[in-house]
């Protein structure tokens, strides 16, 4: 059975986040909340656990994992950001956008692309996904939950998801807030032009900002 945490979701508990921080130090795969969905995560360093999260969501490794990290300079660690791509980037983080872009040798194998040797990103506007982050020090594995479980049910309460979730995960930490169903916009900016890939939530707002002139 996962251990359950209890996190206030605007002040995060600096206790339990250390407690969740160690776990995920030693391969721990935990369901969490986000600004958009509640995501199955884990360190993302740990090879092992990222095998755990392929497994639970049936994913095969030719399929990219996206990953948060805390901001616009942690992304470009992980990522080569050309100045275009800076300039949307830095505008609408933190948020509900996933950005694909060019990977460096920092990221995993297991987790970006492999033919196109990519990786999607987020910036996440959200207090116990940046507590974590900032904790660990790296980025989080970050892919949904909700759809793991193949349902098109959208009331899927709290209980239901963590009871789906309990024998598969180490660690469940919940802000008693609501499930979400909302996914991110996904943006492609490894080209000259951003190309949105998947329309999610703040969609409109990338869509007015892209089409303004130049």
């Amino acid at each position: 059975m996962a251990t359950v945490y209890q996190v206030h979701p605007d002040s995060p508990q600096a206790r339990t986040i250390s407690l969740v921080r160690d776990a995920l130090r030693q391969g721990a795969v935990m369901l969490y909340p986000t600004d958009t969905v509640y995501a199955i995560g884990c360190d993302l360093n740990s090879r092992s656990a990222i095998e755990r999260v392929r497994r639970i969501k049936q994913l095969s490794n030719d399929k990219p994992l996206t990953f948060l990290c805390s901001s616009l300079s942690n992304v470009s660690e992980y990522a080569a950001v050309s100045d275009s791509a800076y300039r949307l980037i830095r505008r609408f983080i933190p948020g509900p956008y996933t950005f694909l872009l060019p990977a460096t040798k920092l990221v995993p194998r297991l987790v970006m692309s492999p033919k196109r040797k990519t990786t999607g990103i987020r910036v996440p506007d959200h207090a116990i996904s940046q507590a974590l982050l900032q904790a660990l020090g790296n980025p989080i594995i970050s892919t949904s939950a909700p759809s793991a479980l193949e349902m098109q049910d959208s009331y899927l309460s709290a209980a239901e998801l963590f009871d789906h979730f309990d024998k598969l995960v180490d660690l469940i930490i919940d802000d008693e807030s609501s499930i979400g169903f909302q996914v991110s916009t996904i943006l492609d900016l490894t080209e000259t032009e951003p190309v949105v890939v998947r329309k999610g939530l703040g969609w409109e707002a990338i869509a007015d900002w892209i089409s303004e002139p130049s």
